[in-house]
């Protein structure tokens, strides 16, 4: 039987979802305000167009609190996408703030009491690849028997951990669009990292400095580089 390719496309075939769609090609999520920038119209407008990609099957959102966060569904979709980019006009991309203080808080910043930023994010990526985590069903992550040891090591007991709402969760972070780690553990990360200079906050704000010995260590441990100037890498 063949496939009912007039529905998808139909809906790619709109201008204003078409650039929403090119905009999450980076397998990030973004917030409806974002996309509408993107695609220039109002927020309303683009929440109708919203709607109708996640009940086409194009997009899937996911909630963090007040916010819904919009990604591409599947591979197949962002596959699609990407062979019809191929003749597709150029569309404004997401614009991210450069001051100091911006490129700062992106870098690393205090999330509730966990590591949020790009570190923040490559430190939890890290942990999955080295099977510290694992990610589970529901926003979470599972703590391995080799996880429990690593943390062990930093002074944290896993088992000493409770909470009702799980004790290693996955936060969306709203600069990376994918997850870092948040929860009892990831509060407890971020105080042994800063308890043994490895990490420093800053005295205004939120921002988190990587100290020279906390380069060493998360190169040491989890294989996260910095570059030369000691700012997170790309």
């Amino acid at each position: 039987m063949d496939a009912n390719i007039a529905s998808p496309a139909a809906l790619i075939g709109d201008p204003v979802r078409a650039a929403m769609l090119q905009a999450l090609q980076d397998g990030r999520a973004q917030p409806a305000s974002a996309l509408a920038w993107v695609a220039g119209v109002s927020a309303q407008a683009a929440s109708n167009h919203l709607s109708r990609l996640v009940e086409g099957g194009l997009l899937s959102v996911e909630r963090e609190g007040r916010h819904r966060y919009y990604r591409l569904a599947s591979a197949e979709v962002a596959h699609a996408i990407e062979a019809l980019s191929a003749i597709a006009a150029p569309v404004r991309s997401l614009e991210i703030p450069r001051s100091p203080q911006a490129r700062a808080l992106r870098d690393a910043r205090c999330c509730y009491g966990h590591l949020g930023g790009r570190l923040g994010v490559m430190v939890a990526e890290a942990l999955v690849a080295r099977e510290v985590l694992r990610p589970a069903d529901d926003k979470l992550y599972e703590v391995t028997a080799e996880g429990r040891a690593w943390f062990s090591e930093l002074g944290i007991s896993v088992a000493g951990l409770a909470s009702p709402r799980g004790i290693a969760r996955r936060c969306l972070d709203w600069t990376e669009r994918r997850h870092h780690l948040a929860g009892p553990l990831g509060v407890k990360l971020l105080d042994a990292m800063t308890g043994r200079g490895w990490l420093a906050l800053e005295p205004k704000g939120r921002a988190v400095r990587v100290t020279a010995e906390g380069a060493r260590q998360l190169r040491q441990r989890l294989g996260v580089s910095l570059n030369a100037e000691g700012d997170v890498a790309a």
